[in-house]
């Protein structure tokens, strides 16, 4: 998870989860480049935040979720105000990879580069997600 701060909105702040959906086993999965197109375009700077036993609180498929601590950490705030154009994909993929890289420094998690949707799709189909 991402939170985004600007002294613009009166100190209001988002979360957004990069990924765009639920990890379907764990991991790390590639992150979606809107979060990049809102840093750069709001000039906010991103605090990233690492969560953990979200799974236990609210497995997949569950609607109600379970009472538990929430672990967190947060990292330091990244600027991304001067990283270039909001509309060029490669600034874009720059951007959200090095956000994913800290929250996966942050939280220990194994990284995958493949989009979590996709991946959702390959064990839906029953394919292996190992063989990629």
């Amino acid at each position: 998870m991402l939170f985004t701060h600007s002294d613009k909105y009166e100190g209001d702040c988002i979360g957004i989860y990069p990924e765009g959906t639920r990890s379907p086993d764990g991991r790390l999965y590639k992150g979606r480049t809107g979060i990049a197109r809102l840093a750069i375009e709001s000039g906010a700077p991103v605090i990233p935040v690492a969560m953990f036993n979200t799974d236990k609180i609210q497995p997949t498929g569950r609607v109600i979720p379970k009472l538990r601590q929430v672990a967190m950490v947060f990292g330091e705030p990244m600027d991304f105000s001067l990283a270039g154009d909001s509309n060029n994909p490669k600034v874009l993929r720059k951007v959200t990879d090095e956000i994913m890289r800290t929250l996966q420094n942050l939280s220990g998690q194994e990284y995958v580069d493949m989009y979590a949707s996709a991946a959702k799709e390959k064990i839906a189909r029953g394919e292996d997600l190992e063989d990629d």
